[in-house]
């Protein structure tokens, strides 16, 4: 019974019972209830979640709390289709998501940045199989691939002059804590290793990073990062509560944005 459910928070869906399991509708209202006080918590391709799940789209426990939200995806999407417009050397432009669960941060990219490409790489093949059915059930133009991202980029075809935009949100595992805070060498994959790879199998082309970070960010694990690039900044989106927020660090390599501020 619904009442007997246990309390839907962060651990149960991420690391619990519920980590593989095929969600249903109630679960993932309720799971906005329980921990944001928001039945409509993940909406995602645009939708609150008794439209999306109406039309055919599901989501496992752990997708539900690692996916990027409506809210959350808009906002990325348009700060980094303006970056991509200050100064870019080139319109042409092919977006990547390594790691693209729901594929929602991938949908928001392309919103914004019409006529661009997008491929999307999910090396867990549960979480691939449900994301293409779902890009299927909601005829979206985008492509998920079952692929790690190491092998997937190896497979990328890219013209010199062509932009790569990169999103980067590999999984956080314990690399957040409550206290200090979210730790980027400690992801899996450690996010300097991905722009490292990137950095290397595309080191003739254009290439805009965008990081999810959160509020609270280990300042070395910044640091770090961030000499990897030409040009960088970083925001925090202030959607949830102090302290809950998520961010973005916004690196490039080989050009320079216009009338952006650092």
């Amino acid at each position: 019974m619904r009442d007997q459910a246990p309390t839907y928070a962060r651990e149960l869906l991420l690391s619990g019972a519920k980590r593989n399991t095929v969600l249903e509708l109630w679960e993932v209202q309720r799971y906005g209830s329980d921990s944001y006080s928001d039945p409509d918590y993940v909406s995602i391709y645009g939708m609150a979640p008794a439209d999306w799940y109406a039309r055919g789209a599901r989501v496992l426990g752990r997708t539900a709390v690692e996916c990027t939200r409506d809210g959350l995806g808009d906002a990325i999407g348009k700060d980094v289709a303006m970056l991509a417009t200050k100064g870019a050397p080139t319109p042409r432009t092919l977006v990547i998501d390594p790691f693209a669960g729901s594929g929602n941060t991938l949908y928001w990219l392309l919103h914004h940045l019409p006529g661009a490409r997008g491929i999307g790489f999910e090396a867990d093949e549960q979480v691939a199989g449900l994301t293409q059915q779902n890009i299927a059930a909601l005829a979206l133009p985008i492509d998920i691939l079952n692929a790690d991202f190491l092998s997937g980029l190896a497979r990328l075809s890219m013209a010199r002059d062509e932009l790569l935009i990169a999103f980067i949100a590999p999984p956080w595992g314990d690399a957040l804590d409550k206290t200090s805070g979210l730790d980027l060498r400690r992801t899996t994959p450690p996010i300097g290793a991905i722009v490292d790879a990137l950095l290397h199998e595309f080191s003739d082309n254009y290439l805009l990073c965008a990081i999810q970070v959160y509020e609270t960010v280990l300042a070395d694990s910044v640091i770090e990062l961030r000499a990897r690039f030409d040009w960088s900044m970083q925001r925090v989106y202030e959607l949830n509560a102090p302290g809950r927020n998520h961010g973005l660090l916004l690196g490039t390599k080989r050009w320079a944005p216009s009338a952006m501020p650092c």
